[in-house]
Order: C-alpha cells, then structure tokens, then sequence
C-alpha cells in the first residue's frame, strides 16, 4: 500500500516536471501514469488499454460538441472581427489607459458566450498586447489577466457559462446550468474582485520599481513577442493566410486609423495561433455582442423554459442508453446556443461565407489538441483511480467526516491539482464518488445546486498548478515563462478561487446550508 501511495506521489510529481518543461500533455499522462502502475504492481499494457483508453475516449465522446462549436464559434468571432471590435468598444466604454479592466472584461465576455477556454487565450493575446503597450503596463502581467477572465469566475461562477465546468455536475448531481444563481454570483464577485485588486497592487509595484512594457526579454526587434512561433508549437495547427489582394494595409484600416485621430488605442491584427486572422470588419460596434447574447438567451431559454416542457420519456429506452433528461440538459442546451449563434454569425456575414469557411476549417482543427490533452488527464486519472492505493486515499476522503459538501470539494480539489485540470479533475473525482455524494447529500439535506456551484467553484482552485496545460499553453502564447509569470496567474486562479470556496464554504455551514 505504502509503495502505491508512493507511486502516485512520484507520478504527479513526474507529470507537474514533464508539463512544465513543455512536454504535451497528451505523452506526458501516460508516461506518468506507467510509473504509478509500476509502483503499484498493476499490469501496465491491460491499465492502458482497458482503463486510459476507455476513459479518454469517454470524456472525448461526452464533451466533443462542446470544445469543437466553441472553437468554431471562437475562430469564426475572429475572422468576422467581432472579437477584435468587441475589445475595442469594450476599452472605449472603460478607457484604454485601464488595460487591465478591458482585458479581464473582454476575456470575460467572451468565455461567458460561450467561446472555448483555449480559443479565448489564443484570441486575447495580441488586443491584450496591444493594450498593455499603450498603458505601458509590464507585459508579464498579461498571461495572469487574461487567466482571471478566462480561468475563473466565467468558467465556474456565474449562473449559466455555457462552459464544460459548468456542465458537469449537472450530469452526477440532476441539476442545470444556472444552479444556485446567488451563491454563483457572489463567488463571481469576490474572485473578480480579488484578482483584479491583485492585478493593479502588482502593477502599481512593478511600476513603482521602473518596470515598462518593455522591461523583459523575449520580444524581437520590432518589440513584438515570440507569439507566432510559439503559439504555432502549441497549436501545431499553423497556416498563414494569404494577404488580401490589392491592398498593402489589414482589414479595418479606416476603423484603426478613425481610432488613432480620437487618441484611442487601435488593435493591431496578427495571426492566431490556428493562423486566422480578421479578415472582415463588422458594420457596427455593437453587432459582435449579438453572437454572445445568443448563446446566453438559448442556453437561458432551453434549460429553463423549453426543455422542462418537453416529453422526454423516451430517452429511458435502451438504445438512448437510458439516460436522465437531467443529466443531458445542460450539454444540450449550450450545443444548442453555439449551433445558434454560429448560424447568426453566418446569416449576418452571409455574402462573405467564402471567409468563414477558414474559422470553420481551422475551429475543427482548433478543438482537437485542447479536449485530447483533457482526456488524456482524465485517463490519467482514471488509471490512478484503479490502483489500489487510491482506494485507501478515498476511503480517508470519506471518512473526514466533513459531510457531503466537504467531501465533494475536497476530492474534486485533489483530483484537480493532481490532473492539472478542472473539468479532467472533477470528471474523476464524480465517476469515483459521485453517486455516493449524490445520495448523501439527500441524506443530509443538502442542496444538490449548492452541491453542483461548490464542486464546480472546487474544480477552478488548484486546477492551475504549474503543470496544468492550460497554463502551460497560455504562457506559450504569451511568450513568457512560468518564472516571468505564473506568480500572478497563481494568485489569480488558485489563490483566490480557493480562499473564495474556502470562506464560502464556512458561511454555508453558519446557515446551517451545508
């Protein structure tokens, strides 16, 4: 037992060392999880075949829709310009020489509508960049303002996110996406608020010591950063656009320039890392933010309004696998607001589908290495979860005797610091014991909605640990490194999300709600 204890110890330690020297998480999983089959005398070729496997392929299966009409939608809000008008009536509305309010607002919007977590980072980097020139802010603070936007209270908080961190418990637990609205939006409110309040006390001290926008290496001569090159071994999805004929400028000239005369920042366009970049410019300001409205209202209407009324008794047939309309809800209803909200990106850009079909085409790509590299970790975890060790660390888990909630959070807490992922995490820790809390939060009267916000609020503590891919990828984007950076994206996504369920924790268990 000690030496499987052991194993698991020196796998997560293998698997934190392998991502942070950059090693895709994809290979990285299954060497880490050798060394725990090693440790625990497990056999190693019938764990990766009957256990990983089945288990990648699961989380692939459920979630797929989910990541590739994200991806789609993300790469298709960039082609048209929607994202890069969206940032720029956004630092309008608030100011450019607050840049990092912009930024964490514009990620926000963004995630909240319903564009993957990963597309988000990709799309965010250079408005961010460009921001942050002009306010002169040291650029390492980037990679932790757009995590704050992307990484945290749009991605577990706030009633409704259409994103899979959201969409999980319902599938243990019976609830929906918009479960316990109020506790949502208070944690929505105290992570916002702390890691802004980070962001600008480590601005100010930057600053303070001299530090600019061009305080730190990395950026070539021009005093761009190394985005394309990096990014490109990130997506491994690089393809440069052709120029646009006849024209020596980018698209949305008029715009950047008629944004210069009023002494507002102009966006500046570069390539993504899937290798899109605007190629269209929207009518009007405020014609981007249908998109994400869209996505917001259908998810809103089908869980709340269409889905309750509608006959579902036939999903209890065998070939629908016998499934509970509870358990699907979710997904459904946010399938179904991305399917909506492409097709509104398309009915309003219908004359120029000649340049969509490249955010079709390079979304498809997009989707592929971020839920791979998930589903890795969940198979990852689904290995450590067959050996017997990790029978003895859950049975401790449950016999804490901290209740259901306690129990939820902290299992969802571990497997996510030990996955490197909130949605591979808390996919592990609820095939592993999500009936068991189910039933005994019936027993004790706990809510299953505060049960759902809580274990999604859990999963977006320790999530981003150095190894995390999430964060590896975002600093690639980035051009910085973990030692340029990841103190404040730290702070920002682990720190604060965890105190916040921390002290939330404690004021649910003084009303007596836990």
């Amino acid at each position: 037992m000690l030496l499987g204890i052991i194993g698991i110890i020196l796998s997560l330690v293998l698997l934190i060392t392998l991502a942070y020297r950059g090693m895709p998480v994809i290979i990285a999983a299954p060497i880490a999880s050798v060394v725990a089959l090693v440790f625990s005398g497990a056999p190693i070729l019938a764990s990766y075949t009957e256990i990983f496997m089945p288990a990648m392929a699961g989380y692939v299966g459920s979630y797929f829709p989910i990541f590739l009409l994200g991806a789609i939608f993300g790469l298709l809000m960039t082609v048209t310009g929607y994202a890069e008008s969206i940032a720029r009536t956004v630092t309008g509305w608030i100011g450019a020489r607050n840049a990092i309010l912009a930024t964490v607002i514009t990620s926000a919007l963004m995630t909240y509508g319903g564009i993957s977590l990963f597309v988000v980072a990709f799309v965010m980097f250079p408005l961010a960049r460009e921001l942050f020139r002009v306010a002169d802010i040291p650029k390492r603070l980037i990679p932790g303002t757009i995590a704050l936007g992307i990484f945290t209270f749009t991605m577990t908080a706030l009633p409704g996110t259409p994103q899979v961190q959201n969409l999980i418990p319902g599938q243990f637990f019976g609830t929906g996406a918009y479960a316990a609205p109020i506790l949502g939006i208070i944690a929505a409110v105290m992570i916002f608020g702390g890691g802004w309040a980070w962001l600008e006390y480590r601005r100010r001290s930057l600053q303070a010591k001299g530090e600019h926008f061009e305080g730190l290496g990395g950026t070539t001569a021009d005093g761009r950063s190394g985005i394309h090159a990096a990014a490109r071994a990130a997506s491994h999805s690089a393809s440069r656009p052709a120029s646009r004929p006849g024209t020596g400028r980018g698209p949305g000239a008029a715009l950047r320039e008629q944004e210069r005369a009023e002494d507002r920042p102009a966006v500046e366009t570069e390539d993504n890392a899937h290798g899109v970049q605007a190629m269209l410019a929207p009518r009007h300001p405020l014609l981007p933010f249908i998109p994400l409205l869209t996505v917001f209202a259908v998810t809103f209407a089908c869980t709340l309004l269409i889905f309750p009324n509608v006959e579902w008794g036939y999903l209890a047939e065998e070939k629908f696998g016998g499934v509970d309309m509870d358990s699907r809800s979710g997904i459904w209803a946010v399938i179904l607001g991305l399917l909506v909200a492409i097709l509104v990106i398309v009915a309003f850009n219908i004359r120029e589908f000649a340049a969509l079909r490249k955010g079709f085409a390079e979304g498809v790509k997009g989707s592929m290495l971020p839920i791979f590299s998930v589903g890795s970790e969940v198979g990852y975890g689904a290995v450590v979860a067959s050996v017997a060790a990790f029978a003895f660390i859950r049975d401790s888990v449950f016999n804490l005797g901290g209740g259901a909630l306690v129990t939820s959070v902290v299992s969802t807490s571990v497997t996510a610091a030990i996955t490197g992922s909130s949605s591979g995490g808390m996919t592990i820790a609820l095939n592993a014991f999500g009936e068991e809390l189910r039933n005994l939060a019936v027993e004790q009267g706990v809510s299953l909605e505060i049960m759902h916000k809580m274990t999604a609020l859990a999963a977006g503590g320790l999530d981003t640990l150095p190894h995390s891919g999430a964060v590896v990828t975002l600093l690639i984007v980035c051009g910085m490194t973990h030692r340029q950076s990841y103190k404040d994206i730290g702070m920002v996504t682990l720190v604060v999300p965890a105190l916040t369920v921390a002290i939330l924790l404690g004021a649910l268990f003084l009303l007596g709600l836990a």
